[in-house]
């Protein structure tokens, strides 16, 4: 049985894939996201909980799964867990629970055999890209985008359903060229269900300020409905 360092966690959860999910937040994330609004969630620390403790917690409210819910992993980032995640997906799965992965990709490394575990065991992965250019993924994130897009690839070559995320933030991720350089690359994946253009918004940042950290993006206003609407044009193949 695997201990893992949990964030935090949500019973009713209705925007981290389909159906009514029940969400756990992994503590721990390599990437600085300027835009990110859990800094909370970057270092160590967290609650050491275990597997079974989680799946337990998770089987209370399955009766508001129905049809389309069940248990959604995000962070964080979880993959910086891998081995605790996998033996909770697998628990789960003996639960006959739907299972879902919200990641970046950044941690991936086709070498590691453990990922093939997790394609067995993940019925659904949601995939943030957030940025298709490398060098604008760096600045943006500090990390390099190349593993994200490695792990896209990965996902698609092995028939995994996945839900593309992007984040729209202005002067940042919502360059037109770029929207359609990342239309591009998502065309070039077989397994893509969903498309979702997540408008960037500033409430964390009072958890900056709580922390004692500066807010990267202060003064920067959240999109207007029309470049959601054309970021969405883009990338969903309508403009």
């Amino acid at each position: 049985m695997e201990t893992g360092r949990i964030h935090s966690t949500e019973s009713f959860g209705t925007v981290d894939g389909p159906g009514i999910r029940f969400v756990v937040f992994m503590q721990g994330c390599p990437m600085r996201c300027r835009y990110c609004h859990n800094p909370d969630t970057w270092g160590a620390g967290g609650e050491a909980r275990s597997s079974e403790e989680l799946v337990k917690e998770a089987l209370r409210y399955r009766s508001y799964f129905g049809k389309n819910g069940g248990v959604t992993v995000s962070g964080g980032e979880p993959l910086l867990q891998l081995d605790f995640l996998l033996d909770l997906f697998a628990r789960l799965k003996r639960e006959g629970v739907h299972t879902c992965l919200d990641t970046s990709g950044i941690c991936f490394d086709e070498s590691d055999k453990r990922y093939e575990k997790l394609l067995a065991l993940a019925d659904l992965v949601l995939l943030d890209i957030k940025h298709i250019d490398e060098e604008a993924h760096r600045a943006l994130t500090g990390q390099s985008g190349a593993a994200p897009r490695a792990f896209a690839r990965y996902l698609s070559a092995h028939g995994k359903p996945v839900w593309i995320r992007h984040v729209l933030v202005s002067g940042l991720t919502d360059d037109d060229g770029a929207l359609r350089r990342l239309k591009e690359f998502i065309g070039e994946l077989r397994t893509v269900e969903k498309i979702e253009v997540l408008p960037y918004h500033a409430m964390g940042e009072t958890k900056y300020e709580k922390l004692g950290l500066p807010y990267p993006l202060k003064g920067v206003s959240p999109p207007s409905a029309e470049r959601v609407r054309n970021a969405e044009g883009i990338l969903k193949g309508n403009g």
